[in-house]
């Protein structure tokens, strides 16, 4: 163990879900919520809450900033790359996991689409629309690890601001004694009242015409799929984290988070995973295929089977899954590299999505931040080949992506990670919100149906902020 750690692990049972033990600590600016929230999946085994800052870092105009809790300002600009800063954190305070939890403490944050630019050297065409950091992470003296499985929550102290004990002590008291607000939750649909209004650089009929120009460079044999998307934006003057709290009500996710961050928010609802990498095993789950859920249960059954049976959308997943194995492979242990599942069906409040899962074992001489590194951004929001794919997204998107289709997660001093894919996700910023959408683009698409499966994608984030379509 780092000898500047000293680490404390105190376990209690509780009645209380991640949200409650979020609010039970009145937690502020860059205190994250890595919120597992959909109960019926596999995947939704710990929420992890960051509490007591003692170290932020964030990456912008290819500068790193820095801050501890003694700051009040970010300072001490450094020019390096962000992955190599992140290792030399880890490295610092690397710490061995007495327990069976993926996560005792590290770091929990995100890294933005635009960060891939840098690392595939694509020049920068399409113009910004908000402005935040392409990289932000928050290094935490206390964690709470919520366990879905047993609702047993961990708390866990490493002794670099406050006396470890004492400091788990506190939290523990803390959520001891909090009692839930009888609240109720309610969401305003009423047409005659929405909250804001969302306008797309993109209309359908240019939309249209993007999707219709990804088709030509297919046919002329440049890629064999793409990614397109677009960014809603709209005036939001709602509390952001009363916000988040409908949204994991109106459509939990399994790699959810809520990111009150420098001047900005993050509420995410992603079901997509990256990457996992827990004692040197990586995992990625690519989603490619996506129908809206039915009205009635019979129309539900109907548009299920229809994805299951869909070429196109099977094709689409087998080209990402072909494209994520070659980007383990440059990180993990030769023929180490397999699918464990190929055509899987997930189902979520609006949509179902086809899944595939590739695995993998970590070479030793590789962390978790250089696994990243080789496989970002996720194959399944670029397209293949990624490079060239990743270009053309750059000509034909009129605007950055920023955090859209980046990813969230955490990095351990354990070596352990998790990160999504940033999809179905609200970024709210200077009374602004912005909803990123979009779709995978082939030679069969329809112009006009890809369209219609951003909307319908997006329709749970646009009934949080009570838009009516």
């Amino acid at each position: 163990m780092n000898k500047k750690i000293s680490l404390h692990i105190k376990q209690l049972h509780t009645l209380l879900n991640g949200m409650d033990l979020y609010n039970a600590l009145e937690l502020g600016t860059d205190c994250i919520f890595l919120d597992s929230s959909k109960e019926d999946s596999p995947y939704n085994n710990y929420s992890i809450i960051g509490a007591n800052p003692f170290f932020t870092v964030k990456y912008e105009n290819q500068l790193i900033s820095i801050k501890t809790h003694n700051d009040k300002v970010f300072q001490s600009i450094i020019s390096k790359d962000i992955f190599s800063y992140l290792n030399d954190i880890i490295t610092q305070y690397t710490i061995t996991n007495p327990t069976s939890l993926p996560f005792i403490g590290g770091g929990l944050g995100y890294f933005g689409y635009d960060l891939s630019k840098e690392l595939e050297d694509i020049k920068p065409l399409a113009k910004s629309i908000v402005d935040i950091p392409d990289c932000y992470f928050v290094f935490y003296d206390n964690f709470l690890i919520l366990d879905h499985s047993n609702q047993e929550v961990t708390i866990t102290g490493l002794g670099l601001i406050n006396n470890a004990m004492q400091s788990v002590n506190l939290i523990r008291e803390k959520i001891s004694s909090y009692i839930i607000p009888n609240v109720k939750q309610t969401i305003n649909t009423s047409p005659e009242e929405p909250s804001v209004i969302l306008t797309s650089p993109f209309t359908k009929a240019t939309y249209m015409d993007a999707v219709e120009s990804m088709r030509n460079f297919i046919e002329e044999g440049h890629i064999y799929i793409t990614n397109m998307t677009h960014t809603y934006s709209g005036a939001f003057t709602k509390d952001p984290k009363s916000t988040y709290e409908q949204l994991r009500i109106i459509n939990p996710a399994p790699f959810s988070a809520y990111m009150p961050l420098d001047g900005f928010q993050v509420l995410s609802s992603s079901p997509e995973r990256f990457m996992d990498i827990k004692n040197s095993k990586v995992q990625t789950r690519p989603i490619k295929g996506t129908i809206r859920r039915g009205l009635t249960p019979l129309e539900d059954n109907k548009n299920k089977e229809l994805l299951k049976a869909s070429e196109k959308d099977k094709s689409e997943l087998l080209m990402i899954v072909d494209l994520e194995r070659n980007d383990l492979s440059k990180v993990c242990i030769p023929g180490s590299v397999k699918v464990t599942e190929l055509f899987e069906i997930e189902e979520y409040a609006t949509v179902f999505h086809l899944v595939s899962t590739i695995e993998g074992i970590l070479e030793p001489k590789h962390t978790s931040v250089d696994c990243i590194k080789a496989s970002f951004p996720g194959g399944s929001i670029t397209g293949a080949p990624k490079i060239r794919s990743m270009k053309i997204i750059e000509e034909l998107e009129p605007t950055k992506r920023n955090l859209y289709t980046g990813s969230i997660g955490y990095l351990g001093f354990d070596g352990n990670a998790d990160f999504n894919i940033v999809i179905r996700t609200i970024l709210l910023k200077e009374e602004t919100a912005y909803i990123g959408v979009g779709g995978g683009i082939t030679w069969e698409s329809d112009p006009a149906s890809e369209y219609q499966e951003t909307l319908d994608k997006a329709s749970a984030l646009f009934k949080t902020l009570n838009i009516i379509n």
